[in-house]
C-alpha cells in the first residue's frame, strides 16, 4: 500500500549562476519530511533503475526550456504519485539506495550533521529509556537498539514500533504518527514546531487476539503490560465495574498474564484512540471520539441535544477513503512544518446496500489512515493463514508475504492523497494485492 507522501507546494529559489531551481517540500503523514530539488530525484531515480530495473514507476522527464505554471504543476503532481508509487516495493524500501538517500535529504532539510547523541525513547509506563544513537539512525535501526537493551526478542520487533507522542501537563497524550522505517527519529523530534513532543514505544497492531504471538517474550509482555495498563488509566480501554475490580486485583498480585486474559474481553482494549474530533454523521458539526482497532471504527458520537450515540463500522464494509488537506497552500517562503490543520478524512461504507460517505474532521486524519490500513492489512495476513490456496501479497512493513491461489474474493480499498485542488486515489485490491492508479 502506498505511504502518505505528498508535495503540496514548492519555492522558487536563485542559484549560483544568477538562474533559478525550483525547492519541492515533501510531506509525510503532514508532516515536513524534506526538501530537494528535481535534479536529486532525478539521480536517485537513476541510482534506483541501475538496481531494480524497469520495475520503478515512470519519472517526470527533464524540461530543458523554461516552465510554465501549468507545466510545474504537473510535474509537482508527477514528483508526488513518483514518491507514493516507489514506496510499494517491500524490497525497495528496504534497500541501501533508497534509505541513504532519504537518510541525507532529511538530514540536509534541517542542517543536521551526522554524529553521536542520546535519545530517550518512552515506554507506555511514563519510564524512559535513553540509548546512545547516531543523528542519521533510521527508526529501524533506534527501534533494534531500544529491543537489544530491553531485552525484546528480535522476531517480534514487527509488532511494535515508535511513534512521535504529545503529552500535555493533565496527564493526557495524544499519538500523533507512526515513524516509518526510514525516518530519523532523532530529527523528527527536533525538526518538530510542536511543544512536547516525544518519541514512544508502542505496539502497533489492532488485533487483540495476536497479544497471544507474544506471551514466550517477558521483555513483550511488559510491554504490552504496561500499554494496557495506561489504555486503562486513560480510558481508552473501557472495562465494566466488574472487570475493573478483577483487573486491579491481578496487578496487585502482579499477575500480568492473567491480567492480559481479562483485558482481551475489555471494551475497545487494543484500540488506538484519537483525540475529540467532529463528524457529518448524522448531521454535520457532531462531536465523536473515534476508537480503532479489532476491525472496526468505534464512534461515541454528541449529538445536538447532548445525548451520546455509539455508532460502529465494520472495515469489512468499508469500501475506500480519503484524506484532504482543507486548508489554504502553505506560505512558498516557508512552508510550516505540519499540515494537521483542517484535514478530513472521509470513508465509503456500506449500510443497507447503500454506500454513503462518512466524514470525519480530525488532525489525525494520517494516523487514522494508517490504522485503517493496518486493519487491512491484518485481515489479509489471517485470510492467507485460513486460506492457504489464497494467492495475496501483503506489503506490510517491509516484508512481502504471497500465498498461491486458484479463487479469491476481491475487495477495493482506496487510500488518498490529496491537495485541495485535485484529488487523486489509489485503489487496493486486497485479493490479488494489485494496485493500480486513478484521477477523479
Amino acid at each position: 500500500m502506498k505511504m502518505h507522501f505528498c508535495i503540496p507546494v514548492s519555492q522558487q529559489r536563485p542559484d549560483a549562476l544568477g538562474g533559478r531551481y525550483v525547492l519541492y517540500s515533501v510531506y509525510l503523514d503532514g508532516f515536513l519530511f524534506c526538501k530537494v530539488r528535481y535534479s536529486q530525484l532525478h539521480r536517485w531515480n537513476e541510482q534506483l533503475r541501475r538496481v531494480f530495473g524497469n520495475c520503478l514507476p515512470p519519472f517526470p522527464p527533464k524540461y530543458y526550456l523554461s516552465m510554465t505554471a501549468s507545466m510545474a504543476d504537473e510535474r509537482r503532481d508527477q514528483l508526488e504519485q513518483y514518491l507514493q508509487n516507489v514506496t510499494m516495493d517491500p524490497n525497495m524500501l528496504r534497500s541501501d539506495v533508497f534509505v541513504d538517500f532519504l537518510k541525507l535529504v532529511q538530514l540536509d532539510t534541517f542542517s543536521i550533521t551526522t554524529e553521536k547523541a542520546s535519545l530517550d525513547i518512552f515506554l507506555p509506563d511514563g519510564r524512559s529509556i535513553k540509548v546512545e544513537i547516531l543523528t542519521s539512525d533510521t527508526a529501524e535501526r533506534v527501534l533494534e537498539v531500544v529491543s537489544h537493551k530491553i531485552g525484546l526478542c528480535q522476531e517480534l520487533l514487527g509488532y511494535f514500533g515508535l511513534f512521535l507522542i504529545r503529552s500535555y501537563k493533565e496527564g493526557k497524550l495524544s499519538v500523533i504518527k507512526k515513524l516509518a522505517d526510514f525516518e530519523l527519529p532523532y530529527v523528527s523530534l527536533r525538526s518538530s514546531e510542536v511543544e512536547n513532543f516525544k518519541v514512544g514505544l508502542r505496539k502497533w497492531y489492532l488485533d487483540p487476539s495476536l497479544d497471544s504471538r507474544l506471551m514466550d517474550c517477558r521483555a513483550a509482555v511488559d510491554l504490552i503490560y504496561m500499554q494496557a495498563i495506561q489504555d486503562i488509566e486513560k480510558e481508552w480501554a473501557k472495562p465494566t465495574e466488574v472487570q475493573r475490580q478483577k483487573l486491579e486485583a491481578l496487578q496487585k498480585e502482579g499477575n500480568q498474564t492473567k491480567f492480559l486474559e481479562l483485558s482481551q474481553e475489555v471494551w475497545h482494549y487494543g484500540y488506538v484512540q484519537l483525540d475529540p474530533c467532529t463528524c457529518d454523521y448524522p448531521e454535520p458539526g457532531c462531536g465523536t471520539v473515534l476508537s480503532v482497532g479489532n476491525n472496526e471504527v468505534s464512534c461515541c458520537i454528541t449529538l445536538p441535544d447532548n445525548q451520546t450515540q455509539d455508532v460502529i463500522f465494520q472495515m469489512n464494509r468499508v469500501k475506500c477513503w480519503q484524506v484532504t488537506f482543507l486548508g489554504t497552500l502553505l506560505d512558498t517562503d516557508g512552508p510550516q512544518q505540519t499540515l494537521n490543520r483542517n484535514l478530513e478524512l472521509r470513508f465509503q461504507y456500506s449500510e443497507e446496500s447503500h454506500w454513503q460517505w462518512f466524514v470525519i474532521y480530525t488532525k489525525q486524519a494520517f494516523l487514522l489512515s494508517s490504522c485503517l490500513k493496518k486493519m487491512i492489512s491484518e485481515k489479509m495476513v489471517k485470510l492467507a493463514a485460513e486460506n492457504p490456496e489464497m494467492q495475496i501479497e501483503v506489503p506490510e512493513q517491509g516484508k512481502s508475504k504471497k500465498h498461491h491461489s486458484q479463487q479469491s474474493q476481491q475487495k477495493d480499498y482506496s487510500s488518498f492523497l490529496p491537495r485541495k485542488s485535485k484529488i487523486k486515489t489509489a485503489e487496493v485490491d486486497c485479493g490479488l494485492g494489485t494496485i493500480k492508479e486513478e484521477g477523479l
